[in-house]
């Protein structure tokens, strides 16, 4: 696609890609456990969350956490205490299991029957960025109001779908300046 930029930052501008800011706002939607997985409550939670029906067991299992049923009875009990790597894979899974689960109710929040949902776009930072380097750029707004492949890409975790889909699906309807907004300091929506 024309407008993408290849040295984002050569001369000092900082953001981060508007994908990546959608996706930390759709985590922040999908309402994950707040306690780290560290500490013993939010461990025990995520297990719960994890293990309370077969079918949260089978998609735990499909997003990596292959330990036995000995092992996780073990854990609930307080017995024994997952490994680093365990706990790593323990929170892996439940975000993907979790993310997989609200999907379908973000996606009928954020399209809202049709009408969509109003985004925010911050511009990037360029404050490090030299006077005649910089551009003209200002906060915009935009309704979008096609979510199923952003929703789709985000509960995969697959990045590059989800940038392509947040480019094609929502960031070229600001006209000719899309490029513009491709790196951003924040965006924002509420559903």
């Amino acid at each position: 696609m024309p407008e993408r930029n290849i040295e984002f930052g050569a001369f000092g501008a900082r953001g981060i890609k508007g994908h990546e800011a959608v996706a930390r706002q759709l985590d922040a939607l999908a309402g994950f456990i707040a306690t780290p997985v560290t500490v013993r409550r939010g461990l025990l939670a995520r297990l719960h969350y994890l293990t309370r029906t077969d079918h949260a067991r089978a998609a735990a299992r499909e997003a990596g956490l292959t330990v036995t049923d000995r092992t996780l009875r073990a854990w609930l009990e307080g017995r024994r205490s997952p490994s680093r790597q365990n706990l790593a894979r323990i929170e892996a899974a439940y975000r993907a299991v979790r993310r997989r689960n609200v999907a379908r109710s973000l996606l009928a929040r954020l399209n809202r029957a049709g009408r969509g949902t109003r985004v925010e776009f911050h511009p990037l930072n360029q404050s490090q960025v030299p006077r005649p380097r910089q551009r003209a750029l200002s906060y915009r707004t935009l309704n979008v109001r096609h979510w199923d492949r952003i929703v789709a890409a985000w509960a995969a975790g697959d990045d590059a779908a989800l940038d392509d889909a947040w480019v094609s699906d929502a960031v070229v309807d600001l006209g000719s300046e899309w490029g513009q907004y491709e790196y951003v300091t924040n965006i924002g929506f509420a559903a």
